[in-house]
């Protein structure tokens, strides 16, 4: 493949559910996010470095972020950009809030519709839900083919891709026609770090509520001169969505019930390295079908 692509990478901001302590849940046991430090979702940043492999392969080829959430979700499609992304598209209103994963991908595919891009890459799930699904559904909507848990791309042919996918089994090369969605494992390469010199021009980027927020500000000013500091942001209505298909309303996921769980060690034991001793460990774990 000779011709530069237009990629977008979905990309999500969750809580570091990595980090939970005692005050993660509320008392009506929901994440309470203010005790927990929002981050790029892990595997999303997989994904951007297959996408920026891609970019540094084939010249001309753009990388953008785009991601639902918040006005403050603007700070991962910073982020991407102080690591190789070229901007983003902030996808944000009260229409999206309590969005599940269908009402997620649907709005998301209503604004990719409008980008129109080459290629979309996602993270395999995130990990505030670890559902797996927004990928393959956005996938469905735009009725475009799809690789899961891919690791790399291993060859670039002629409106094609070679990728390699981690299976259950093992791995496993497959060839898919461009365009097309591709999820993307944990087990893929790890993003590159922040570049000093991305950081330096892209720390300025804002999106127009951002700007709007403190309009006399030094990236106020930057953004006036430098349009690609622009960070685009639609809402619900720039993407021409079907109303009941977003939100709560278009969410048909209902929770029932949340435990919050927490495992605590009631007794221990110390063993030396004996055979008998791990031999009797070994019987106490068969026995309490812990394991075999």
């Amino acid at each position: 493949m000779n011709n530069a692509l237009n990629i977008v990478v979905l990309a999500k901001q969750v809580p570091d559910t990595r980090q939970v302590g005692k005050d993660a849940m509320t008392a009506e046991g929901t994440v309470n996010r203010a005790a927990l430090p929002a981050i790029f979702n892990p595997e999303d940043l997989h994904a951007l470095e297959l996408a920026l492999n891609l970019k540094d392969r084939l010249p001309g080829t753009k990388v953008h972020l785009l991601t639902m959430g918040p006005q403050r979700a603007a700070d991962i499609i910073r982020e991407a950009m102080y690591r190789g992304a070229d901007g983003g598209y902030l996808l944000s209103g009260r229409e999206f809030a309590g969005s599940d994963t269908l009402a997620t991908s649907y709005a998301l595919a209503c604004a990719l519709r409008k980008i129109n891009p080459d290629l979309i890459v996602a993270g395999r799930q995130a990990i505030d839900g670890d559902t797996a699904q927004v990928g393959p559904q956005v996938a469905e909507k735009l009725d475009l083919p799809q690789v899961t848990y891919a690791e790399e791309v291993v060859a670039i042919g002629d409106n094609t891709l070679t990728i390699r996918r981690r299976i259950e089994a093992g791995l496993e090369v497959v060839e898919c026609p461009i365009p097309a969605v591709i999820t993307v494992n944990g087990s893929a390469p790890v993003c590159r770090p922040r570049h000093a010199k991305r950081l330096m021009h892209f720390k300025s980027a804002r999106t127009a509520s951002e700007l709007a927020a403190d309009p006399a500000s030094f990236a106020a000013k930057r953004v006036a001169v430098k349009p690609e500091l622009q960070i685009i942001e639609w809402s619900a209505a720039d993407v021409d969505p079907d109303p009941t298909q977003l939100g709560l309303q278009g969410s048909p996921t209902k929770v029932k019930r949340i435990e919050n769980v927490v495992f605590q060690a009631k007794e221990a034991k110390r063993l030396s390295n004996s055979d008998e001793e791990l031999e009797t460990l070994i019987q106490e774990l068969i026995a309490a079908h812990t394991i075999g």
